[in-house]
């Protein structure tokens, strides 16, 4: 006999004979010996198993972190940032603020990131170069030879290089749905001038027309699209 106040736990026979209670549940609930219990589930101790040859987890998980979003304090507000630019605004912060160390290691990281950039563009820079004049040789090559150039993409006419200060621009298409929208829009810029220049011969040919100034507006008309045009593709 209990005598803690509580009552003692019911139990009830199933259908087949089991009693039923407190930590003895239904024989047609219970797990099945050689079943599992979560078929559909991950297998235990599969998250802790050694990463296969082929795969760099470490630095999965190094990645994921650092731009993993975060809240920080800035000024009176909270802004979102990615730990990585947390990590750096906090070493420039304490750098401003005399921390000889932060400071070295600061400008230790901007030097190593501008000569990375520095050299990226020189790579860049020297391949484009190599590529215009290789290009460029093999269109002449061609033209000599009486035989159709080649129309590459980036064509070399397109790939504008200055020398002086390593400046690279490329006025042309660079992929082949570009190049026909291009061809498409500068097929409209000739449509453009020609007809301005025989609107223009109109006025030439009658000066005094009764239609003047219905030409005039045209001619307005058409050079304001073609200038639109010509920004948008310079020749």
């Amino acid at each position: 006999m209990r005598n803690d106040g509580q009552k003692p736990p019911v139990h009830f026979p199933d259908h087949q004979g089991y009693e039923v209670g407190y930590a003895k549940p239904p024989a047609s609930t219970r797990f099945q010996k050689g079943k599992s219990g979560n078929p559909k589930g991950r297998r235990r101790g599969s998250k802790n198993k050694p990463p296969a040859l082929n795969e760099e987890r470490l630095k999965s998980i190094i990645l994921e972190e650092a731009y993993r979003t975060i809240k920080v304090n800035d000024s009176n507000k909270q802004v979102t940032m990615s730990m990585a630019e947390a990590i750096i605004r906090s070493v420039a912060v304490t750098a401003v603020k005399g921390q000889t160390r932060a400071q070295r290691l600061f400008l230790e990281m901007l030097g190593d990131t501008e000569r990375s950039d520095k050299q990226l563009y020189d790579d860049y820079l020297q391949t484009m170069i190599t590529y215009k004049l290789s290009w460029e040789e093999e269109i002449e090559y061609c033209k000599a030879m009486g035989m159709k150039p080649p129309e590459p993409i980036p064509h070399p006419d397109d790939i504008i290089i200055d020398l002086r200060n390593g400046g690279i621009r490329i006025k042309g298409p660079l992929t082949k749905e570009e190049k026909v929208k291009w061809d498409r829009l500068r097929a409209r810029k000739i449509d453009f001038r020609e007809s301005i220049a025989h609107l223009q011969q109109l006025l030439r040919e009658d000066p005094d027309c009764a239609y003047k100034q219905l030409v005039l507006d045209d001619i307005a008309h058409e050079q304001k699209m073609l200038s639109m045009l010509e920004k948008a593709i310079p020749d």
